[in-house]
């Protein structure tokens, strides 16, 4: 889905289904889950110590949990086999949450999602570590302590 797709849409209170704004939701999940790869992929010869991505394979067998759609064997299969060393996750934070282009679910959807993210990322054996609210500052020390106590 482009932003492009979404010119006009104006979000409100409404729980918002990305899935109802395209026409073949099995061709946008094949596509989101590739292009997840792809960047997962790419990431891997990029020559740095630390690599961050905002969003991961499990998000898309999470999101396709939340809006109940039929996730084939594969979709789990490609999240399996292309793992991340960590997972953190920052909960909905309500005082400062925006509906937008990007995000177009409400706080009520947000957090519902939030909840199968963690259940998908347990599932397939991570620990996801809760990043404290705060700051930006303070968000980026507990980062920074995690990567000098781990190493990772």
């Amino acid at each position: 889905m482009t932003l492009d797709a979404l010119n006009g849409i104006k979000f409100d209170d409404t729980l918002v289904n990305p899935i109802a704004f395209v026409d073949d939701a099995k061709s946008f999940n094949d596509q989101l889950i590739s292009a997840r790869l792809t960047h997962f992929t790419e990431g891997k010869i990029i020559n740095k110590k630390h690599l961050f991505y905002d969003r991961g394979l499990p998000d898309v067998l999470a999101y396709m949990n939340y809006f109940e759609q039929a996730i084939e064997k594969r979709y789990v299969d490609i999240c399996s086999e292309n793992r991340y060393d960590e997972i953190l996750i920052l909960p909905p934070w309500e005082e400062i949450y925006v509906q937008d282009t990007e995000r177009m679910e409400n706080f009520e959807q947000a957090c519902g999602i939030h909840d199968y993210l963690e259940k998908i990322y347990i599932e397939l054996g991570y620990k996801p570590i809760q990043v404290p609210f705060g700051t930006i500052g303070e968000r980026l020390q507990f980062v920074l302590e995690l990567i000098n106590e781990t190493g990772e």
